[in-house]
């Protein structure tokens, strides 16, 4: 019994980390302005603070090439979902879908992508 109390207060006295989860893609809204594109991205994260924050997100194309990237300067602590847009994105002749994927400041890029097909 002694060593079952003693690996019991070992364990408890052991730190506790945590992990937020990578940042989730909830929305993508997608319009054309002339020859450019306007995207807005829509994230949640369980960002913490200045040391863990969903901080950037990404266009990029269906063979891997980053076409835009968005970056987030400020953590988002207590506006959960938040959206951000980045507009003046030009794509490639011919692109018909892309992949929007979202880095935080703690864990880099997430492997999740969320595909969007372009509105014509």
């Amino acid at each position: 019994m002694k060593t079952i109390l003693a690996a019991l207060c070992v364990m408890m006295s052991a730190p506790v980390i945590a992990f937020a989860d990578m940042p989730e893609i909830v929305k993508v809204k997608v319009s054309r302005i002339g020859m450019d594109w306007r995207f807005a991205v829509t994230l949640r994260h369980g960002d913490t603070g200045w040391d863990h924050f969903a901080d950037a997100w990404e266009i990029v194309s269906l063979d891997g090439k980053v076409l835009a990237t968005r970056e987030l300067m400020h953590p988002h602590v207590a506006e959960q979902p938040f959206t951000r847009s980045l507009t003046g994105v030009m794509l490639p002749d011919g692109t018909r879908d892309v992949l929007i994927r979202a880095r935080c400041s703690d864990q880099g890029w997430g492997e999740a992508t969320y595909r969007v097909t372009l509105p014509f």
